[in-house]
């Protein structure tokens, strides 16, 4: 089957630069990829947000009150990190919010840029000025999502026993000391099946969507080869406006699995550094 009628070659990684590496069962083909379509979808994603966030918030030089408040996009952007702040950061984080909010915002914005770039159809453009292609959803990458998920493991487990200390330790072992060699190997496991939950749900959502616009988009050849243009043309009409819905469908998946991984992100560090015998009302240093 050639690589265009295949409809995971929209989802995988096509490498650019690949180096030879031996390290086992983590390189099974003996090589590291340092370069490929969806790490320039990553470092793109990256440049994107410092360039233009500092921009869309720089405040206008201005006396009065008009002047200084934020319009079109720069307002757009303050509306949803002040929505994350006060409806998702402060219900989990309590005193902890302004300690932890700016990683928040982070996740939440960094996943939504590459779903977004994602959606655009940069690997056909790209061929036109350079002989590799340059595109894809880095998200559909289970090394991606497994890296931001381990990212909030790391988050949660250091701040647990930064700020917890004892008490961190403590709710591993909610019952009686001789519970503990049950109740310590099932917290455990609740823990790292938190970051796979966290991996698995943003890859298989953001997989799904790009295979499944695929396999209809490729209706429209296999019926224009199979049986002539003129069924090709009559399947394309549905394909086509079944494609458009889908890829406004595709759009709110991409800001949705941007804001359940930041969610469950800020509910998982939550239940690290707030326990239930600590006054709500007690101020956090920062």
């Amino acid at each position: 089957m050639a690589t265009g009628a295949n409809p995971l070659s929209h989802v995988v990684q096509h490498p650019i630069k690949t180096v030879p590496a031996d390290m086992g069962p983590l390189t099974p083909q003996g090589e590291i990829t340092v370069m490929s379509d969806q790490i320039a979808m990553i470092l793109g994603a990256g440049l994107l947000l410092i360039v233009f966030m500092p921009l869309l918030f720089r405040r206008k030089e201005s006396q009065t009150l008009e002047g200084m408040v934020p319009t079109g996009f720069s307002n757009l952007i303050e509306t949803i990190c002040q929505y994350l702040r006060t409806e998702v950061a402060e219900p989990a984080l309590g005193p902890y919010t302004d300690r932890f909010i700016k990683y928040i915002w982070s996740v939440f914005f960094f996943i939504l840029t590459m779903n977004l770039l994602g959606l655009i159809p940069l690997p056909a453009i790209s061929k036109l000025f350079v002989q590799w292609p340059i595109g894809g959803t880095a998200t559909s990458n289970i090394w991606v999502t497994a890296t931001l998920a381990i990212t909030t493991l790391l988050m949660m487990v250091l701040n647990g026993l930064r700020i917890g200390g004892t008490d961190y330790l403590g709710h591993f072992c909610p019952g009686p000391l001789w519970l503990a060699p049950i109740l310590v190997p099932v917290e455990l496991l609740g823990l790292l099946a938190k970051t796979f939950a966290l991996a698995v749900r943003l890859f298989a959502n953001m997989v799904a969507g790009h295979t499944l616009l695929a396999v209809l988009l490729g209706f429209i050849l296999s019926a224009g080869v199979g049986a002539g243009t003129a069924v090709g043309f009559a399947v394309a009409v549905p394909v086509v406006l079944g494609s458009v819905a889908i890829t406004m469908l595709e759009i709110f998946v991409a800001f949705l699995q941007a804001f359940i991984f930041t969610f469950l992100t800020t509910l998982f560090i939550g239940m690290s550094i707030v326990f239930h015998d600590e006054d709500p009302h007690e101020e956090a240093h920062v």
